[in-house]
């Protein structure tokens, strides 16, 4: 028996997901504040279901402390952390990142094994943001699992993220 396997982006992530053509491009923007102390952002990038165990695709935090140091400050993004990253070991490969600066951000999402499995349905691409000395902000944007036609998405942050866009193509 062949067995065939297409490839998703979700466009930074490099991740490709069996049984499914198409093509899923996330562009996030973290805006400049003009702040006194800037911080970068930890921002977690999640898949979720009603009623199903929440997907992590990305997570940017500071990985450069000793021992770990930056994971303590993971819980500040609340809901990534209540739905799945408190259940998590990190680093992640192909998940954890580095904290980005301001300016617009690419996601590529291909062969994660988290997502081989995904069944078919209405899903919520969420971006969280949490930064140091500054607020915490959630943003939504449907999915609809397999992609079968193409269509896009946005929603506009109002102090921790900027413009958010997903397009999606079979």
């Amino acid at each position: 028996m062949k067995v065939t396997h297409y490839a998703i982006t979700l466009a930074g992530l490099g991740l490709a997901l069996p049984a499914c053509a198409a093509e899923v491009q996330l562009s996030l923007e973290l805006p400049r504040l003009d702040v006194a102390e800037y911080h970068k952002p930890y921002v977690a990038v999640w898949l979720e279901r009603a009623g199903a165990p929440a997907t992590s695709l990305a997570v940017w935090y500071d990985l450069k402390k000793p021992n770990q140091g930056g994971a303590k400050w993971l819980a500040d993004m609340r809901q990534w952390w209540r739905k799945s990253g408190r259940d998590l070991t990190l680093p992640i490969d192909g998940v954890s990142g580095a904290t980005r600066a301001p300016g617009e951000h690419k996601l590529k999402l291909g062969d994660h094994k988290a997502l081989a499995g995904l069944a078919p349905g209405k899903y919520e691409l969420v971006v969280e943001a949490a930064r140091e000395g500054g607020g915490r902000e959630v943003q939504r944007l449907p999915l609809q699992w397999p992609i079968s036609q193409a269509a896009q998405a946005g929603a506009q942050g109002e102090h921790e993220l900027g413009r958010l866009n997903l397009a999606v193509k079979p």
